[in-house]
This record gives C-alpha cells, sequence and structure tokens, in this order.
C-alpha cells in the first residue's frame, strides 16, 4: 500500500517520503520515494518512534503524514499527545480505536441504525460459558485482531473452552452468515464520501489477507460505507469486510481504519491527490482488472489449488490479473521482491512465526491495554 500511495503522490508532483521499520522494503528502491527512513518498532519502543517520527516530520518540513497499516494507531496517539505541524490523515484516536475494536465497531454500526449480525462481546469464562451451545452456529475471534488471526469458524464447543478472555484482551463471538464476502476501501472527509473501491479476495494468504483482488459492485455495499463515513464525521482512509447475503443485504464483519489492497483500482495521481488534500472530488476506481502480486499467488495460491485439485482455474487467474507492482518507469520495486521476502522470512524464522505475522509484527496494535511478552531480538 505505502509503494502504490508513494507512487500516486508522486505523479501528483508531490515530494515523497517514506519511513517504516524494515530495513530493506520493496517502496524504497521505487523512483517515487524522495528519502528513505527506518524507523524504531512502535509496539516495542513506543516513545523513539514518537521522538523519531516528530524529529524526522520537523526537520523534512512534512505537511502530510498518510498512514498505511496500524502504525496508525502510534501516530494518532503522538498527534494527540504532542504538537505536530503536519497534518495526519486519520481522525482522533478515539475514534480509531473503536472502529479497530471489532465489538465497538459492531455497537458504532448499531448506533447509526445500521443492519448487523448479532455479536456478543467475551470477556471472562463466565461469557463464554453463556454462548458454548451455540459454537457451531458462530464465528469466534479476538477483538483486537487483523489477517483473520485465531479466528475460530463454527467451532466445536471444546474449540471454544480453550479461549481465554479478558477485559484487557476480549474476544467476540459472532452470528455466522453465509454468504460472498465482499471488502470495502474508501476515502472520506469529513463525513463525506471521496473514493470507494468493492472487491473481493479470491485467493488468501492462509485465512487472513487476500493476495488476488477482483473489482464487484454492489449497490447495498456502497450505501452502508456512505452511511457509516457520514455517521462518523470520519476523515481518512477507511475499510470494512462486509457479507453479502443471499437476500441482498449486506451487513458488516468488521473495519479496518487503514488501507487496504482496494487502494490498487486507483491510478490517476493528481485526482486521487486532491481528494487526499484539500477533500475535493468524487472519485471511481479506474482499473477493472483484477489485480495480484505475482510472487505471494504462486507462495500461497498454487498450493490451494492443488490441494483443491483446480489447477486449471488458477492459471486462468494467474494469466487474468495484472500484478498490481508493476508501474510505468518504476521497475524496482519488482525486482526487490525477493530480498524484501528474505528479510521477512529472516524475522520469521528467528521468532517462529508466519510470514504474514512478520511482516507486521513491529507495528501490530491489540487496544491501549495490549503488552507483548516477546522481546526484541538481534
Amino acid at each position: 500500500m505505502a509503494l502504490h500511495l508513494a507512487r500516486l503522490f508522486h505523479g501528483a508532483g508531490w515530494r515523497v517520503l517514506l519511513a517504516d521499520t524494515p530495513a530493506k522494503p520493496i517502496s524504497a528502491t521505487s523512483r517515487a520515494c524522495d528519502g528513505y527512513f527506518r524507523l524504531p518498532p512502535p509496539r516495542f519502543e513506543p516513545k523513539s518512534y514518537a521522538d523519531v517520527v516528530e524529529d524526522l516530520v520537523k526537520r523534512e518540513n512534512v505537511s502530510l503524514v498518510v498512514p498505511t497499516c496500524e502504525e496508525i494507531f502510534y501516530l494518532a496517539a503522538l498527534w494527540r499527545e504532542r504538537g505536530m505541524t503536519a497534518r495526519l490523515f486519520a481522525p482522533d484516536a478515539d475514534v480509531l480505536t473503536r472502529a479497530h475494536n471489532k465489538f465497538d465497531f459492531i455497537e458504532i454500526c448499531k448506533s447509526l441504525k445500521l443492519a448487523v449480525p448479532h455479536t456478543v462481546l467475551l470477556q471472562n469464562r463466565a461469557d463464554l460459558a453463556s454462548i458454548r451451545s451455540m459454537a457451531s452456529q458462530m464465528v469466534f475471534k479476538p477483538a483486537w485482531s487483523r489477517f483473520a488471526s485465531r479466528v475460530l469458524l463454527q467451532p466445536k464447543p471444546e474449540e471454544v473452552d480453550a479461549l481465554a478472555p479478558t477485559p484487557q484482551a476480549p474476544w467476540l463471538a459472532q452470528e455466522f452468515i453465509a454468504g460472498q464476502e465482499i471488502s470495502a476501501y474508501a476515502i472520506a472527509q469529513n463525513g463525506r464520501l471521496q473514493a470507494l473501491s468493492l472487491y473481493s479476495s479470491i485467493y488468501r494468504a492462509g485465512k487472513g489477507a487476500g493476495i488476488y483482488f477482483k473489482p464487484v459492485e454492489n449497490e447495498a455495499a456502497k450505501a452502508f460505507v456512505t452511511d457509516f463515513a457520514a455517521g462518523t464525521g470520519w476523515t481518512g482512509q477507511l475499510s470494512f469486510d462486509l457479507i453479502l447475503k443471499t437476500d441482498g443485504a449486506v451487513l458488516p464483519l468488521e473495519c479496518n481504519p487503514r488501507a487496504t489492497s482496494g487502494l490498487h483500482f486507483f491510478c490517476d495521481p493528481k485526482p486521487f491527490a486532491q481528494a487526499i488534500w484539500t477533500g475535493e472530488g468524487s472519485l471511481k476506481p479506474d482499473i477493472s482488472s483484477p489485480q495480484t502480486v505475482r510472487l505471494a499467488l504462486w507462495i500461497y495460491g498454487l498450493p490451494a489449488a492443488l490441494r483443491r485439485g483446480d489447477l486449471r482455474s488458477f492459471m486462468h487467474d494467474l494469466k487474468s490479473a495484472e500484478e498490481l507492482l508493476d508501474w510505468p518507469q518504476d521497475p524496482e520495486p519488482k525486482r526487490a521482491q525477493w530480498r524484501a521476502l528474505g528479510e521477512i522470512a529472516a524475522l520469521a524464522l528467528r521468532h517462529r512465526i508466519s510470514l504474514q505475522r512478520a511482516s507486521t509484527r513491529d507495528i501490530e496494535w491489540d487496544g491501549p491495554d495490549q503488552s507483548s511478552k516477546e522481546k526484541l531480538s538481534g
């Protein structure tokens, strides 16, 4: 996402500085990048992170900061606590926190009179016991999580018994709803929806993040995003996971108050940059073809296709999609994939975690009471 945003802003004539925790991200190799700055990991060193970001903003005379992932929560806290001179393209920290919390998000939707699936907050063993008999009709997930991590889909009661929710690390049980999953990426300014792309993830990295995106159109989904943005007065990027029921109704599952892969369906730099900077215009996606990262598709999609015995469909989808890393006169990021993957793989091996988890380990945010037993290692 950072690479795509950099390319759009660079194409609009902006000076683009990138800052993140990896040593060698693919975005740093782009001709759109006017400078890359490596940051301390905010999850483990929040004060050092805040100090370095504040110094960077002042030293480089930064006027706008656009977050891409869960570093948005650390940045929102920094903007609240210190007199930052740059504009942060994000809502207030309290609004972000409530939208990110999967139970609070549903409560926000209810307060806006939006239809939602039945959802129960789980904070202790008694809460688990009250829902245990309905486990096979529910989906269980942590209130603070990402990429469908630790999700239990229609589990057995014994699987539910193994959970240990607390008020600081709550879970929720949500009614399982059959239907088509739709994802949404949007830009809003003061509650006004300015850009929206709807898409389905045809292939995923395990149960979580999509790696192959196909655009879709759905008026009910558009209406939900429009109403949520207006009801919350949202300013910033905004993304959702929705479910399209067989009767045509759309219900929200969770909110990602940040950039997601629907961003890749926008490729016209000037109107996109204008929408973020001035709040003017109303954008529709510029791209109608499926988008993918072919390296990720080979790594995750091919094994899944082989397990299904559906290699023919995989090859068809592979040929039908555009490589989202491709960009006119900017070939280096695509070439840098293997080096960036190597850095993530080394981190995954060192900490015995998945590639996906390694890619976000430094910036994950699990609520205001988050704590981690992990230690930084060399």
